[in-house]
């Protein structure tokens, strides 16, 4: 049996936001992990974007790799991980060093054998969706303040959109 560790991340630290995110990875990932024969030695969650370095569970991971506590990641997609160049070329960079031998996601795996390129484009991917969706949320704003709308939470007494799909 290979030990690996579990990382489970959220994009919003809001509690109300994606609330069953994590907990889902962490079900669906361990269930995966114990078909595979997989023994997960130290579950990381995390309630923070992955656009930029500096999440603190993630950093803990990345120690205890390089200490060789574990030999690998189970994670639900590679955006997990990360979403910006220096995260992702620092998981590149252990898998070509041999440090990470494995990193099982929900529909893949990835070997230190392997070709890096495919895990490259991933990250980039994710990396070019942040962008995108800034770029995408400005626009948005920057046409509804020139259409006359007040961007932001409707005033009190009036239904916010979000607020409809919830009921």
């Amino acid at each position: 049996m290979e030990d690996l560790y579990l990382y489970c991340r959220k994009s919003s630290e809001d509690k109300d936001r994606q609330v069953q995110s994590i907990e889902d990875q962490r079900k669906i990932m361990e269930k995966l992990a114990k078909d595979r024969g997989i023994k997960i030695v130290r579950v990381f969650e995390e309630s923070q974007s992955a656009k930029k370095p500096g999440r603190p569970e993630f950093a803990k991971m990345l120690a205890g790799l390089r200490r060789g506590e574990a030999i690998g990641i189970v994670t639900w997609k590679l955006d997990r991980l990360s979403r910006c160049p220096i995260d992702g070329g620092d998981i590149c960079w252990m898998l070509q060093q041999r440090v990470i031998k494995r990193i099982v996601t929900s529909d893949r795996e990835y070997n230190s054998n392997d070709n890096i390129l495919m895990m490259s484009v991933e990250f980039g991917m994710a990396n070019q969706y942040i962008i995108d969706l800034s770029k995408n949320v400005k626009r948005g704003m920057n046409s509804k303040c020139e259409k006359g709308w007040k961007p932001g939470l409707a005033p009190i007494g009036y239904i916010n959109p979000s607020s409809t799909l919830e009921t």
